[in-house]
């Protein structure tokens, strides 16, 4: 398995930023406040490392990663309008994403939830318009409907949505690690295992490497969301663009306040660890893999 291109992370992301609002719907004129919001919290920044791994996984499966954009850019939407509705009120209460003012403090708390709405309704508009064009290829549109049916299932009832869930009903309750290991798993591990498993169905990849592909994003969703717990007790405001100690301010359950800072980091060394060991049967060609599983352990020393 070689890759056509040795492509970096920076890579992927600039191909994501430069399509980013290509797949956004033409909305009415009279409606025009709405794409504004969607617009506004897509263009805020972000690592995009939903997008990326997607692009990747398809890139590593020997699949074209420009014919894999509409998926890329639908996984991004999804993530976007998570993080407008978990900074309502009613969910996290966070004013600051991304170091700037939460899409409801600019735009009100129902046209945030509308911008939300929008953004998850146009992710599978996008999925959708794409389909049709393979009508005449059996193989292609099959993996193309694996793909949004692997982001569908990984963004709701059964993954992200049951995560947030969860989250909300342990707020000022004390949970144990394996039920916090379950909220996790699902609110931020799920929506990254369904882009990784995307971008390998886009890129046909057979049974052994879908599996591969699969265990290594369920390693690095949990060890992507300990290490984010690790930073809102240790990390720099200004680096993260939100505010220290939100979770405990909020009486939320973490790896932190359950384990403490070293445990918590050891956790995540581990599956690190981990993660590197499966992709060790592909050698060189998962360097990409390998160098953003290590990246987990350095944004947290």
């Amino acid at each position: 398995m070689a890759l056509e291109k040795d492509y970096k992370f920076s890579d992927y992301k600039n191909l994501v930023e430069e399509h980013l609002l290509s797949c956004l719907p033409e909305i009415d004129p009279m409606s025009m406040i709405l794409y504004d919001a969607m617009k506004y919290s897509l263009q805020a920044g972000g690592k995009r490392i939903r997008p990326v791994l997607l692009l990747a996984s398809c890139d590593f499966c020997g699949g074209d990663i420009n014919m894999a954009i509409p998926y890329a850019l639908a996984v991004e939407y999804i993530h976007n309008y998570s993080l407008i509705h978990d900074d309502l009120p009613s969910m996290d209460n966070d004013d600051l994403r991304r170091g700037l003012p939460s899409n409801h403090k600019v735009y009100g708390e129902g046209m945030a939830i509308l911008a939300g709405d929008g953004l998850l309704t146009s992710a599978f508009e996008a999925m959708n318009k794409d389909m049709l064009l393979y009508f005449d290829s059996d193989s292609c549109l099959k993996c193309r409907v694996k793909a949004a049916y692997e982001i569908a299932k990984g963004a709701g009832c059964r993954g992200m949505v049951a995560g947030q869930a969860t989250d909300i009903e342990m707020v000022s309750k004390s949970a144990c690690e394996k039920l916090l290991d379950y909220i996790h798993i699902n609110k931020t591990g799920a929506l990254i295992v369904a882009a990784i498993r995307a971008g390998a169905h886009l890129g046909d990849a057979d049974d052994k490497t879908l599996q591969a592909l699969t265990n290594y994003g369920e390693l690095i969703g949990l060890a992507y969301q300990i290490s984010d717990d690790i930073l809102d007790v240790t990390g720099d405001e200004a680096v993260m663009g939100k505010r220290k100690n939100h979770d405990s301010g909020t009486n939320k359950c973490t790896y932190v306040t359950i384990n403490g800072v070293d445990k918590s980091r050891e956790r995540v060394r581990e599956l690190t660890s981990d993660a590197l060991r499966i992709m060790e049967p592909y050698y060189d060609n998962a360097e990409f893999f390998n160098e953003l599983a290590k990246s987990l352990e350095v944004r947290i020393k």
